[in-house]
C-alpha cells in the first residue's frame, strides 16, 4: 500500500521492506555508509547528505524488518513541471530484489509530485531498472546542456554537526 508516505516495497531475503517518505525516519549513519562508497559520491560527508535531504522536495527510504535502512533516493523538484531523481541506492546485499524500482515508483506516484510531467535522472549502470519505471533516453539530447564541475572541497560541511 502506498499512501504517499509509506508503502510496501519489493520482496527479497530478509522480509519485505517498507518504503517511507518520512524524513524523520531516515537513518543518516546507514545512508552515509552506502552513499560514501557510491561511484557518484565517494567520500561524501554526513553533513552534505543532511543538507541534500533538507533541500530536496521528496526523500524515499526503504527499511528492512529490523529497521535498518536498506535503500534511499531523493528528488529535487519545483513540484509543478520538473523533477530530478538522484542518490538512488540500495544496500549491496539487497540489490536485485526490485527495491530500487519500488522506490522510484513510490516517488513517481507521490501525491506531492502529481503535477510533475518532466522527470530526469542520470545513471551509469541501471538503465534497465529505470526503463521498467517508464524512463527512456532523451529524445532530443542536443537541446540539453549541463554545467559539470569537479566536486569541491567544502570545509563548511566538515564543520557542521
Amino acid at each position: 500500500m502506498i499512501d504517499g508516505t509509506e508503502g510496501r516495497g519489493a520482496g527479497g531475503s530478509g522480509g519485505e521492506p517498507v518504503l517511507s517518505s518520512e524524513r524523520g525516519r531516515l537513518r543518516l549513519d546507514d545512508l552515509h555508509a552506502m552513499l560514501s562508497r557510491a561511484y557518484w559520491s565517494p567520500g561524501i560527508t554526513r553533513e552534505e547528505i543532511a543538507a541534500g535531504i533538507d533541500n530536496s522536495a521528496l526523500v524515499v527510504g526503504a527499511y528492512a524488518v529490523d529497521g535498518r535502512q536498506i535503500g534511499f533516493l531523493r528528488v529535487v523538484s519545483d513540484k509543478v513541471r520538473f523533477a530530478y531523481v538522484l542518490d538512488v541506492i540500495v544496500a549491496e546485499e539487497r540489490r536485485g530484489a526490485g527495491i530500487g524500482q519500488a522506490m522510484v515508483r513510490h516517488a513517481l506516484a507521490h501525491p506531492e509530485l502529481r503535477d510533475v510531467y518532466q522527470w530526469l535522472l542520470k545513471t551509469n549502470d541501471a538503465h534497465g531498472v529505470y526503463r521498467q519505471c517508464g524512463f527512456t533516453g532523451l529524445a532530443d539530447p542536443e537541446r540539453w546542456m549541463g554545467r559539470m564541475q569537479p566536486r569541491p572541497e567544502r570545509e563548511e560541511f566538515r564543520r557542521r554537526g
